[in-house]
């Protein structure tokens, strides 16, 4: 058997089987869920035309995937008119002038926020909406918020995630803490989220299998949503799968914040054609997402890369990119994501404190 370099718990490399195919750890009860819409979004202020939004349900629901994250739901009081695309808030209306009724389709997700979302008026009952599935996302300080917001929406008839946010910034010791009251949500699955995109494989599996640890006797399952800037969000979905996680994020070309997410045609095309069908997703985003790579400028470069080795929120990547660069040369850019993190680069695994 061939054999392949991973990253050891110090950093260093070392060489282990190469596996001709990973092995699923859970053959049923895996979900993929699209979030083009909703994390491509976070690129263009949402100001998404109905045209793409339809083009990528309807390859969605060709496709076999499971949700397709629409958009999120926020708060609309003391919004800037103009400032935010229709797809920053989801309104029933805007979500059935795409789908219609219900029918045939991928079940539909919008995506909730801890503190930006009026959920107990912004979320009307199951009943009287088109979504199946609420995801609230949160930081750690926020999970009494996020709990209850949980628990809104599963009173409400709705499905529901919750996902921790930036989980690399946390130390072992805070998220040993944070991880119990999150097994007592009644959520349907808790995610891994790597919101910097400074996971490696070896970092993802033992987070897996954490939560796993920590959520496995309640029923819930385990996700994964990754993000690109080290270009592994696709290796690390399917590290997280072969670990245990079956809800799956990917984006149609990796369309996503920043570096972008896991690539949904790859994703597909691994899964195979058993499961789910790759030539609608292929069609999409030859014709309808890549179009939009010249004005959205998603996906991976070198300002995204030092902040995920650096495990940097992308937000300075982002100005660096939208300033044209004026004023700062890519080595000062290095030199004070390196000062502001307090970390060399990525051999010092940056998220090992999190997951010893």
């Amino acid at each position: 058997m061939a054999s392949m370099k991973t990253p050891g718990d110090s950093g260093a490399f070392s060489v282990s089987p190469v596996p001709h195919k990973l092995e699923r750890a859970t053959p049923s009860g895996i979900r993929v869920l699209d979030c083009t819409i909703r994390d491509g979004g976070l690129m263009n202020r949402h100001h998404f035309d109905d045209r793409v939004v339809a083009a990528v349900h309807a390859a969605c629901t060709d496709a076999g995937i499971d949700y397709m994250e629409i958009g999120y739901r926020a708060s609309r009081k003391g919004i800037v008119a103009g400032e935010h695309g229709r797809w920053k808030y989801c309104l029933e209306e805007d979500i059935r002038r795409i789908v219609g009724e219900r029918g045939p389709g991928p079940k539909l997700s919008i995506m909730a926020d801890a503190g930006k979302c009026d959920y107990h008026e912004d979320i009307p009952p199951r009943r009287d909406s088109l979504v199946d599935l609420i995801r609230v996302a949160c930081y750690a300080h926020q999970i009494p918020l996020a709990l209850d917001m949980v628990k809104d929406a599963r009173d409400k008839g709705y499905e529901a995630t919750l996902n921790l946010m930036a989980v690399t910034t946390l130390s072992a010791e805070e998220l040993d803490r944070t991880l119990p009251p999150l097994s007592t949500s009644g959520a349907d699955a808790l995610y891994v989220v790597d919101s910097f995109g400074a996971l490696d494989l070896s970092e993802t599996r033992r987070l897996v299998g954490k939560y796993l640890a920590a959520v496995a006797e309640k029923g819930i399952r385990v996700g994964i949503h990754a993000h690109n800037n080290l270009q592994l969000a696709f290796a690390n979905t399917l590290e997280a799968f072969a670990a245990g996680a079956t809800w799956l994020d990917a984006t149609m070309a990796g369309l996503g914040r920043g570096a972008g997410n896991c690539p949904m045609e790859l994703l597909l095309g691994y899964l195979g054609e058993h499961d789910y069908r790759l030539q609608p997703v292929l069609r999409c985003v030859d014709e309808v997402i890549e179009p939009l790579r010249d004005d959205l400028k998603w996906g991976f470069d070198l300002p995204y890369m030092i902040n995920g080795f650096c495990n940097l929120h992308p937000r300075s990547a982002i100005a660096y990119n939208h300033a044209a660069n004026e004023g700062c040369d890519i080595i000062t850019f290095y030199e004070s994501a390196v000062r502001e993190s307090g970390t060399s680069h990525a051999a010092t695994t940056p998220s090992s404190a999190a997951t010893a």
